[in-house]
């Protein structure tokens, strides 16, 4: 039985010390010296290798080393093969931060006192109090879940949106297409962090902008396939919007002279708002392995139906 490792070989490293420290009847092996392929049962990846059923007939868990699993052909994995997202504390408390970041920018109007900057401008503007300023949060999985926990910890009226109804003490929230257009209009600031799925590739587009308040704001931390892009900047154009924070475009690194680059009222981060840590990834990956020893369910489970 063996551990199949495919990413970088630096946090390829962390992990390997870590299996060898903790799971040492585990044998830990780096994509591609596979060894004997019949022998791998569990394979992390960002990118699994093509053709999996064939190469690696006894496979069991497909291991995602991100919080997505949009990156996956899921039609074309094997039929019976478990595929568990990463659920860790190091990525959730990343996202945190860069969501906190981005809501208090756009709150306290930085990307305004920025742009007065860039033409000399010394102006104030009111400062308002973060109990009087709406966020909204699409996406309440582990990651959205949390970050509303630190935002409403921070004095925001916070809300929440899922396909689905979740129920989280101190949170609003709401849950399906009946419910978006409520809370869409009491958000001042949205922060999108859905999964990738058919359903959600384009959400954010002039229906989903229209509906929020003049002058709201947009976080998008989640996937670039979200955005509609003609449809922001014509948002931003006539006001509807006031400002968007994108940590992810499609594609990604955008075309040289792509209107986001350059835009007064986009701030663009590389796809960096969070990152698996590599030591609590391999403590997270090692407790998985010792529930599925012991017959239990695995924390973040796909389900294939839902595509997340």
């Amino acid at each position: 039985m063996t551990f199949l490792y495919k990413g970088p070989a630096q946090r390829g490293a962390i992990w390997a010390e870590q299996f060898a420290r903790k799971m040492p009847q585990l044998p830990f092996c780096f994509w591609p010296d596979v060894g004997d392929a019949a022998q791998v049962r569990f394979l992390a990846a960002w990118e699994p290798p093509a053709r999996l059923e064939e190469t690696f007939p006894n496979l069991e868990i497909l291991f995602s080393v991100g919080a997505g699993v949009d990156q996956f052909d899921l039609s074309a994995l094997p039929p019976g093969l478990q595929v568990v997202r990463m659920v860790e504390p190091g990525l959730t408390a990343c996202m945190c931060e860069y969501v906190s970041w981005a809501v208090l920018s756009l709150h306290r109007g930085i990307p305004q006192y920025r742009e007065q900057q860039q033409r000399g401008e010394w102006k104030e503007h009111p400062v308002r109090p973060a109990s009087s300023r709406r966020v909204g949060v699409m996406g309440m999985g582990t990651l959205g879940r949390a970050a509303l926990a630190q935002l409403r910890q921070l004095g925001f009226d916070c809300a929440g949106w899922s396909r689905s109804r979740r129920n989280d003490p101190g949170i609003r929230t709401f849950a399906g297409e009946a419910e978006l257009g409520d809370f869409l209009a009491r958000t001042d600031i949205l922060v999108c962090l859905l999964p990738l799925t058919p359903e959600t590739r384009g959400i954010l587009d002039r229906r989903i902008f229209d509906a929020l308040p003049p002058g709201a704001s947009l976080v998008n931390a989640a996937r670039g396939g979200h955005l509609v892009q003609p449809d922001l900047l014509a948002a931003l154009e006539r006001g509807q919007l006031s400002a968007a924070i994108l940590d992810v475009c499609e594609p990604e690194p955008l075309p040289q002279g792509h209107p986001f680059w350059n835009h007064p009222r986009i701030w663009l981060t590389p796809h960096v708002a969070s990152a698996t840590q590599a030591e609590t990834a391999a403590e997270a990956l090692l407790d998985n392995l010792r529930r599925h020893d012991a017959g239990l369910p695995l924390e973040g489970v796909v389900d294939r139906s839902q595509g997340y």
